[in-house]
């Protein structure tokens, strides 16, 4: 068989070609762990489905200037007592997702000797707006405010939770709810890889340039809530890696680096559910303590 030289208008179009990614170690240890990750949410899923029970409202008091009726509110047993979590899954996911953090999350407040008040929230895998979702996710917040007695929340969302989060948040308002938002590999700049993005709105609200992303760059002054968002170099959904992260002038956020997993393993890790519950349990400013800002890493 004779072999035709390469016609030579094609060497510059050949040269443009992206080239194969080197597969490093780690990516294919990171991408193992995701496989497994995947298989594991895969069979928890079905549990997640259906809306969390929530605990029966009882008339009590509530605290001083909450603009919490006394009438649903529950008692705040101890000044110390954190707020409650809520825990906020990512695209056609549910609050399955949230499994083992959950359990850290429990295990650390018995550690701790409080009660920490936990709950999943499911949105419809139909919402098709980012904005419909935080309005929603507002709701809920003030419904868990009035029934639990606290005045302020903290939010852990992953992936497009988080961003819903974060509209609420620096949108609609939420700031003077939400105490500590901690995001993880949420895409806060706009993600490049959005499957789906020509079929569902909400994918194509998630792509950089959206008119999502470009309401949350605006100007934020006075937000209250501080920003915790974890974002990971091997995360294949986020591209740019660094795009999980929240970079803005405004708002008081710590950027927190996580090393050798991707995108499924961010809410079920040991080391990053550790880490959470030091975003979750440390003081905020207001609350004798000076913000922290910037950004760290986990291993």
């Amino acid at each position: 068989m004779k072999l035709l030289p390469l016609p030579l208008p094609l060497l510059p179009l050949l040269s443009r070609l992206p080239r194969p990614p080197r597969l490093s170690s780690a990516l294919l240890g990171a991408t193992a762990l995701e496989l497994v990750v995947l298989a594991g949410h895969l069979a928890v899923y079905p549990f997640g489905l259906t809306p969390e029970r929530r605990p029966p409202t009882r008339p009590t008091g509530t605290e001083p200037d909450s603009g919490i009726s006394s009438a649903t509110a529950l008692p705040v047993t101890a000044v110390a007592a954190p707020p409650p979590v809520v825990l906020l899954h990512g695209f056609i996911d549910n609050r399955s997702v949230f499994v083992l953090l959950r359990r850290a999350l429990i295990r650390n407040g018995h550690e701790q000797g409080h009660h920490r008040h936990l709950e999943s929230l499911n949105y419809s895998p139909l919402t098709r707006d980012i904005r419909t979702a935080a309005g929603l996710l507002g709701r809920h917040v003030e419904e868990i405010c009035a029934r639990t007695g606290h005045h302020r929340v903290d939010i852990v969302g992953h992936s497009l939770g988080g961003l819903i989060a974060r509209y609420y948040v620096q949108r609609l308002g939420g700031d003077r709810r939400v105490r500590t938002l901690v995001t993880l590999g949420t895409p806060h700049g706009g993600t490049a890889v959005a499957p789906g993005a020509g079929v569902h709105p909400i994918v194509r609200q998630m792509r950089a340039g959206s008119s999502v992303i470009e309401e949350l760059r605006a100007p934020a002054p006075g937000c209250r809530t501080r920003f915790v968002s974890f974002w990971s170099e091997l995360d294949q959904v986020m591209v740019p890696t660094r795009t999980a992260c929240v970079d803005h002038p405004d708002l008081d956020a710590v950027n927190v680096r996580v090393t050798g997993i991707g995108h499924l393993a961010l809410p079920v890790h040991p080391t990053v559910a550790a880490a959470i519950r030091e975003a979750l349990d440390a003081p905020v400013t207001g609350e004798d303590a000076a913000p922290a800002a910037g950004a760290t890493s986990v291993a």
